[in-house]
Parts: C-alpha cells; sequence; structure tokens
C-alpha cells in the first residue's frame, strides 16, 4: 500500500493531528474545480479526478464557493496541563520507560476517527486528553508499567494505531485521577517465525502494514487485511475482534490468533502451551479478544502465517440490481465456494466509485469504457440506476484459482450478472484505502459523514438494508437537513449463516444550529433500525463507548454479569478506565 514504518515515537510528524492518515495524502479541489488526490503514496495519489466535483454538488447540494476550513494547526494553549503523579513519573524514569507531557502527543492519543472527535479538532476544540504518554520497548516494561500504576492509583488507556471508530480512546470525562496513555508503539517487533508450525510469535504494538511486509519478505502472509491495515495495530485487533478483507481463506483475528499474552493489574494471563485447539473450559482467549482494554494491555501474540499465494487476480461483476446481488453472494456463500473476498456495493456506491475515476491519458480508453457501458446499459437491459457491481479478489495457485473464477461466475450468471472485469475489481479495492480520506474533503464544504456496520442473517440482508437506509433519510428529513442524505450500503462479507452490511451515510449540515447533534441523534436512529432488523451491534468495529448503551441488550443481562464479574475480578480499582464496553 504504502512504504512507511510508523515505529517513530512521533507520529504525529507524518500523520495529520486533525483528520484521516498521512499528511501528505488528501483530496481537494483545485483551482479548475478538478478533484486531486496529493501525494505520492498510493496509486490514486498525482491524479485528476475529472467527475468529482459534478458527483459532489450533485449529491450533497453542496457549493465549491461555501468553505468551511479546518483549523490549521494545533494550538498548543488550549491543551489543558497536565495532572501528573509526580513519584509514578520518577519511578518510571528509574525503570528506565520513557514517557511525556508534550501537548501534541497528548493530543494525538487523545482520540480515534469518530466524526465528533475529528469535527472537534477540526474545530480546534480540545476536550480531556491523557496527562502523560508512555512507550514501553517489550512485555516486561508493561509488567513494570501496570504495578505502578496499580501503586499510584493512575489510570492506563491502551493505545496502538488509533483507528478506532467507537469513541474508545475518549478520555472519560468523569475520570479525576491521571490519566496515562500506555502506547505500544516501540514493542513491534517479530520475536520468532516457526517453518515447522507455520506460527508467528509477534509483540502487539506492529501495525498491520509492518507485520505482512516483514513476512513477506520471508515469503509469508498473516493474510489478515483489515481496512485500517496502515495505521492499525495487532493488539488493536486482538482487542476490538477484528476482521479482515480476506478472511474467507485466512479467517478473522480469533481463528487466526494461537496464543496471546496480556498484563492485567492481577498479574499475566496466557496460556501454558502453544496447542493449536483446547477444552479446557471457556477460552480465556476470548475473555480477552473483545475486551477493548477494559481488562489490561496485550504484549504479544501467537499467530497463524500461511505461504503467500502463488497467484492473485482481481474480478467484478455487473447486477441489474441490489436483489440479484444479494441473491448470488448468498448462494456463492451456501456452495462455500467464496473467493479471498467478494464485496457487493449498491447503486449509489457503484456512481460514487465512478466519480473517482481518474482522469485518462488516451481518447482510446475513455472511448471503450464509454462503450462498456453503452453495451451493459442499453444491450443488456440494465438500468444505471439500479445496477450494482460485486468486486472479487481471488488467491491460490494458478489453476485452482482459474477453477474457482469459472465456477463463481458461473452462478453470477444465474442472477444476471455480467463479467465486468479485473480492472473495476482491483480499482474497487484500491479505493479501499482512499476512501477514508474522502470525509475530510466532505468536511471542507459543510458535509459530515460516517460509516457503521453490521452482521446480519441471510434473509434478513434486504430489509435491513433497504430500511437502514430509509430511516436515515426520513431522520435527516424530520431534523432540518435541508438536502436528502447520501445514505448507502454494501455488503463485505459473506458468512454459511449470514453476512456483514456497511453503511455509508453523509449529508449537507448548512443551516443546521447544531449539526453534530443532528448526525448523532440519526446514527443513533440508524443503530435502532439496524437492531430492530435482526442486525448486531457490531461485526468488526466494537462498541467502546459510543454504543454501549445497547450492550445489555446484545449479549443479556447475566452475559453483561458475567463480564462484569470478569473486570471485577481482574481490575478490581479499575486501573484500565477507559470505561468501553461496561
Amino acid at each position: 500500500i504504502t512504504s512507511h514504518h510508523i515505529t517513530d515515537s512521533k507520529p504525529q510528524d507524518i500523520m495529520k493531528w486533525n483528520g484521516w492518515g498521512y499528511s501528505d495524502s488528501r483530496f481537494l479541489f483545485n483551482k479548475k474545480g478538478q478533484g486531486e488526490f496529493t501525494g505520492k503514496r498510493y496509486r490514486l495519489s498525482g491524479m485528476i479526478l475529472p467527475s468529482l466535483k459534478d458527483w459532489f454538488e450533485a449529491t450533497f447540494g453542496t457549493s465549491l464557493q461555501h468553505k468551511t476550513p479546518a483549523t490549521p494547526t494545533l494550538n498548543v494553549s488550549a491543551v489543558p496541563p497536565p495532572n501528573l503523579v509526580e513519584p509514578f513519573v520518577e519511578e518510571l524514569k528509574v525503570a528506565g520507560v520513557a514517557a511525556s507531557h508534550d501537548p501534541e502527543g497528548r493530543v494525538f492519543r487523545s482520540h480515534g476517527h469518530c466524526l465528533h472527535e475529528i469535527f472537534a479538532l477540526r474545530e480546534g476544540r480540545i476536550g480531556r486528553v491523557p496527562d502523560l504518554v508512555v512507550w514501553p520497548n517489550c512485555h516486561n516494561d508493561v509488567v513494570k508499567i501496570v504495578e505502578l500504576a496499580c501503586k499510584y492509583n493512575v489510570c492506563l488507556m491502551p493505545y496502538g494505531g488509533g483507528t478506532s471508530v467507537s469513541s474508545a480512546l475518549e478520555c472519560p470525562l468523569e475520570e479525576t485521577r491521571s490519566v496515562v496513555s500506555l502506547d505500544t508503539s516501540q514493542m513491534n517487533r517479530i520475536l520468532w517465525i516457526d517453518e515447522k508450525n507455520l506460527t508467528v510469535h509477534v509483540e502487539a504494538g506492529i501495525i498491520g502494514q509492518d507485520l505482512e511486509r516483514q513476512l513477506n519478505e520471508s515469503g509469508y502472509c498473516t493474510g489478515h487485511e483489515p481496512d485500517s491495515m496502515e495505521f492499525s495495530s495487532l493488539g488493536g485487533w486482538v482487542a476490538t475482534r477484528a476482521s479482515g478483507m480476506k478472511k474467507n481463506i485466512y479467517g478473522n483475528i480469533e481463528d487466526l490468533v494461537v496464543h496471546i499474552k496480556m498484563v492485567t493489574p492481577r498479574g499475566v494471563i496466557e496460556k501454558s502451551c502453544q496447542g493449536p485447539r483446547m477444552s479446557t473450559g471457556p477460552d480465556i482467549h476470548h475473555f480477552i479478544m473483545g475486551s477493548e482494554g477494559t481488562l489490561g494491555v496485550v504484549t504479544e501474540v501467537t499467530m497463524k502465517i500461511r505461504p503467500l499465494p502463488e497467484y492473485q487476480k482481481y474480478g467484478s461483476i455487473v447486477f441489474p440490481n441490489f436483489q440479484q446481488g444479494v441473491s448470488c453472494l448468498r448462494e456463492v456463500a451456501r456452495q462455500r465456494c467464496a473467493p479471498a473476498s467478494i464485496r457487493l456495493m449498491d447503486n449509489e456506491q457503484f456512481q460514487f466509485g465512478h466519480a473517482l475515476k481518474p482522469q485518462v491519458s488516451s481518447i482510446f480508453t475513455s472511448f471503450l469504457d464509454g462503450l462498456k457501458k453503452f453495451y451493459i446499459t442499453k444491450f443488456k437491459g440494465f438500468e444505471p440506476h439500479h445496477l450494482c457491481v460485486a468486486t472479487l479478489l481471488f488467491e491460490g495457485d494458478r489453476e485452482k484459482v482459474l477453477q474457482h473464477e469459472k465456477q463463481v461466475y458461473d452462478i453470477a450468471a444465474k442472477f444476471g450478472g455480467l463479467a465486468a472485469g479485473e480492472d473495476n475489481g482491483q480499482r474497487g479495492y484500491m479505493l479501499t484505502f482512499v476512501i477514508a480520506y474522502l470525509r475530510d474533503l466532505g468536511m471542507d464544504y459543510y458535509v459530515i459523514g460516517e460509516s457503521f456496520e453490521t452482521s446480519v442473517p441471510w434473509d434478513r440482508v434486504l430489509d435491513l438494508c433497504r430500511n437502514v437506509k430509509e430511516r436515515i433519510v426520513r431522520e435527516c428529513k424530520e431534523r432540518g437537513v435541508q438536502f436528502p442524505p447520501f445514505s448507502t450500503c454494501r455488503v463485505t462479507q459473506t458468512y454459511d449463516a449470514g453476512a456483514c452490511v456497511y453503511f455509508y451515510f453523509a449529508f449537507n449540515y448548512r443551516g443546521l444550529a447544531d449539526p453534530l447533534h443532528v448526525y448523532e441523534r440519526v446514527e443513533h436512529e440508524a443503530r435502532e433500525e439496524i437492531l430492530a432488523n435482526g442486525g448486531s451491534l457490531s461485526h468488526h468495529h466494537g462498541v467502546g463507548k459510543l454504543r454501549k448503551e445497547w450492550m445489555r441488550e446484545a449479549v443479556s443481562t447475566v452475559g453483561l454479569g458475567m463480564l462484569q464479574s470478569v473486570k471485577e475480578y481482574v481490575d478490581p480499582n479499575n486501573i484500565f478506565g477507559n470505561r468501553n464496553l461496561l
């Protein structure tokens, strides 16, 4: 994706302090009003996007005349002075643990990427931030930090890559103790690769893209590729029960993990051996995975690795409508022949993807594009405002991939699906990593938005998609949003018994007195609608503080009580006081 290591303890030097991703990469409209994506890191970098402006203005009813620029630099004097426990800081120094209360570093680690968090930073509003940042170098450093935190009753908040979208990193306003951000970024080493058992033992602070790149150099991969993998950490994946794009082949994080070491206020928790499966009571890994920083810090993880696949092939399929697309994905899941990744976009997302097409250098290719579009819409009776597209990624042995591809395209044909080429598929996956940068562009022009996800049984997929999108439109209208919102979804993962569905929604907030409040109410109602339609509270983003009001409903009163009693035993003084989940 990019060629960059964030091993530096000051990521704020190369990352935006009040937006997504790298400082040198962003969308903008140039003097001619053309869309552009800056920098050199991505395939889209340095390209002109001639259709973006028209799509943007038509979709949101905005005008490039009306700008809402972000505060360019952090005003350090707006950062509250740190509340330090001096003996704690002294003992850290003696133990040789790096620490800093530099204001930029504290602000950088005070938030994830929820809309309300970024919106406030763009306006230069700074809320409660950690009082101190500490950088352990290894497992033993973490043991020392946790011991000292217990001794001095300091609140610890683990910090990995900071890509959370659940308010998990926000400091609780009611927290009166000194808050310390425990930054795992310096614990980023691969400790060993075991080629006999195909496992790798890694420190939990490693960032996804660094882990994959280093394993690739030895001819291996984990195959775990969440959309955030450029910035998110292994420890964060474990703590949130993360899911990756290629889980059909490699599994989700719970399938990949063989062994976990975690430091809690009660001591270290880990299993005695690296056995592939055990029947030793309830699996303690399932107390750790999804614990979202409330019980302790994951320090080391052993996970499965696979030899790098010899062959990779992208693909895409156009369906006459969303229903046919979902039926095809259902059949692919039923036959258990899903490729490494299969994603189905609705019509709005298809048009959105089209708006991000870079300028074509030759007249010939754009002519061919036009021809293809003409062919699909005219001859095959596809309605441009109903058709939708699935993007595919196959990988493995060349022979098997080609067989597999034929099997999937044959199923698609039964549902009116037409193969639409490798390029469209590859573009779809390439856009995965730049799409997060688009929200910052929206916020430059009165547009706010967010993505959220759920998992749902197959027989409820269509109803849920339709009802949630309609509910978003209705709620926006009732709350005074002047222009119909962008309300769209895609099916991003298939399972035997259901699917993962992702929603994007955004709207033009001009004329609203309190846009954030309106946005939060709409998102809240959308989640209520998801739950009412048989969807889960979250498929992979986690709960954090944003969704914890629904936890009892999600896991039952007894279930919640079980989780609470684990918390009370492991962390009786609430040292890990981020107040997520419970």
